[in-house]
């Protein structure tokens, strides 16, 4: 069993507490003396095939690999179950494996994320989104003090972590990476801008997001498509996984600071919640550029995609004028309106009206679905039901 996830988020002290429930051993690959201990693996496990055997940041050593392989083929031939060996890793474990023995078909993965809102309550959601899902970070006496682990904890990963694990890079160009990607929270992968801004080519910015999504740092969600080739090569969108970092990286020390900056509603999207709260909808019915109806209530219906557009702009528009549903004289305008601009093809959402009607109510309109609006309730009647 492999548990991993990024560092600081609790994989040690999880792997602890399943220790002290049967025999166990515990190493430290990072230790001089515990990685002394394993200077013979083979005789080492050996010695203890009726324990299980917990190797912390096993990107330490990753010779064990390829004497983990013939342990665990041992064991087999013997008769022996699964679950022997606990292996924590800080990255994917194809980064890790850098021996190119990945024990493919004999490990099974877990991997543990910062806190979501289920383990700290609705109540805390503020500071879960302020701080992050850290246990370090969300659980610091002071916002400062939070702020100040968060950048620490950026900066170690910069300059020790990703030269241990992957290729060398200049620790300022990746942290300017990083930065951009926090900018653009939620964007679509632009690398040949990224690529401009940064001075390297696009195959390198490439490999510098492949880095971070392999160390756990940063997701990359692909669009959901029928079609399996246009999934592939369509640009994907961009996450930093936690909310922490993404303030953290962009200099927002407080829920004030955040309030008042613009990637406010991206970083909203990213508070740590389960899976189970996300609407369950097939390809079909999930946009892969604004979420379940895209911009202006927009929905992956067979109808023409101009004439669904105009639809749903004259429905908005109906619902953000209090006397648009009264006033027919409004409606046969609006309505002319939509046609005349589905002969044209226009996908804009804002239908033209004679100059005496007053533009939408741009504040009526928000109860039409703004994304960080409609998670806040779902994740607090998420909370609330298992309460």
């Amino acid at each position: 069993m492999a548990l991993i996830g990024p560092r600081q988020v609790g994989k040690t002290t999880l792997a602890l507490e399943v220790a002290e429930n049967r025999p166990a051993v515990y190493l430290d690959l990072e230790s001089e003396p515990d990685r002394a201990r394993i200077g013979s693996p083979l005789l080492y496990f050996a010695d203890h095939t009726d324990e299980l055997v917990v190797l912390d940041e096993i990107h330490r050593a990753p010779g064990l690999f390829e004497a983990l392989r013939g342990a665990i083929d041992a064991g087999r031939r013997e008769g022996r179950g699964a679950g022997r060996f606990l292996l924590l890793g800080s990255a994917a474990l194809e980064l890790l494996a850098q021996s190119g023995e990945t024990l493919a078909g004999r490990i099974d993965f877990v991997e543990l994320a910062p806190f979501d809102v289920t383990e700290v309550g609705a109540d805390r959601l503020d500071g879960l989104w302020v701080r992050g899902g850290f246990p370090n970070s969300f659980l610091a006496r002071s916002e400062r003090a939070s702020m100040r682990w968060r950048q620490s904890f950026i900066r170690t990963y910069l300059e020790r972590d990703v030269p241990e694990l992957g290729p060398r890079i200049p620790a300022e160009t990746l942290r300017r990476l990083w930065t951009m990607l926090a900018h653009n929270q939620g964007g679509l992968l632009n690398a040949a801008q990224l690529a401009r801004n940064l001075g390297v080519t696009g195959a390198t910015i490439g490999r510098y997001v492949d880095l971070l999504v392999d160390l756990l740092l940063v997701r990359r969600l692909s669009p959901r498509l029928v079609n399996v080739g246009k999934r592939l090569v369509r640009s994907p969108k961009v996450y930093v996984r936690d909310s922490g970092l993404v303030h953290a990286l962009l200099g927002l020390a407080d829920k004030e600071a955040l309030l008042g900056h613009p990637v406010v509603g991206a970083s909203w999207a990213t508070v740590p919640c389960p899976a189970s709260i996300a609407p369950a909808a097939g390809p079909r019915s999930i946009s892969s550029s604004t979420g379940p109806t895209g911009g202006c209530g927009r929905s992956r219906s067979s109808a023409p995609r101009h004439r669904r557009w105009n639809a749903a702009c004259v429905r908005r528009w109906r619902t953000s004028s209090p006397s648009a549903a009264s006033s027919s004289t409004r409606e046969a305008s609006a309505t002319a309106s939509a046609q005349g601009s589905r002969r044209s093809g226009s996908p804009s959402c804002a239908p033209r009206r004679p100059g005496a009607d007053p533009p939408p109510d741009r504040a009526g309109a928000a109860s039409y679905g703004r994304p960080a609006v409609l998670l806040a309730n779902a994740i607090r009647q998420f909370v609330n039901e298992k309460e």
